[in-house]
């Protein structure tokens, strides 16, 4: 049988990779930051033919005072450049860390990136954090990982609080008239 020329190709698909695919498709792709260390679970995003597009890996927050056990971190995000796949990542990373029991799932960019693929997502801006001066201190001297020294924004996207929802007006039943 021969194939349409018309035939639409199959939709990129999402899946489980490893730690060290992931790291290693963040080093080659990713723009200004190195690969995470260490995660909880990681994701690609492969086309018809198997070749990864993007990857997003998660882990725990990075910030002590958000890791209450409830709380998820992107803590690196890359693609090729392809069309949505940011938006893809995001949103299918959201749907496996609901599944695994996570309430809240946050990640950062830098002040200067407009955030369009994690509006799109369903995203929202929760903070914006200024620059530090990096995470070297005289007692415990660090490396630089390359977000130090720049203005951030913090997204977090949350399960629907129940309590907030408006309810749902009950209407009373009518009777049946008996006769």
């Amino acid at each position: 049988m021969i194939a349409s020329p018309h035939r639409r190709l199959a939709r990129p698909r999402v899946h489980p990779i490893s730690y060290r695919r992931a790291r290693d498709f963040i080093a080659t792709h990713h723009r200004h930051l190195t690969a995470p260390q260490g995660h909880t679970f990681s994701l690609g995003l492969t086309n018809h033919a198997g070749m990864l597009l993007g990857v997003a890996v998660v882990g725990r927050p990075l910030a002590r005072h958000l890791d209450d056990g409830l709380t998820a971190e992107i803590t690196g995000l890359a693609t090729d450049g392809s069309r949505n796949a940011c938006s893809v990542l995001l949103a299918a990373a959201w749907r496996v860390a609901r599944h695994m029991g996570y309430q809240r799932m946050i990640t950062y960019t830098r002040a200067d990136e407009p955030g369009t693929s994690l509006r799109a997502a369903g995203w929202t801006t929760t903070a914006d954090l200024p620059a530090t001066p990096g995470w070297d201190r005289p007692t415990q001297p660090r490396t630089s990982h390359g977000a130090d020294r720049i203005a951030r924004t913090r997204w977090q996207v949350t399960i629907p609080d129940l309590a907030h929802e408006p309810r749902r007006v009950r209407r009373p039943r009518r009777r049946r008239e008996t006769g």
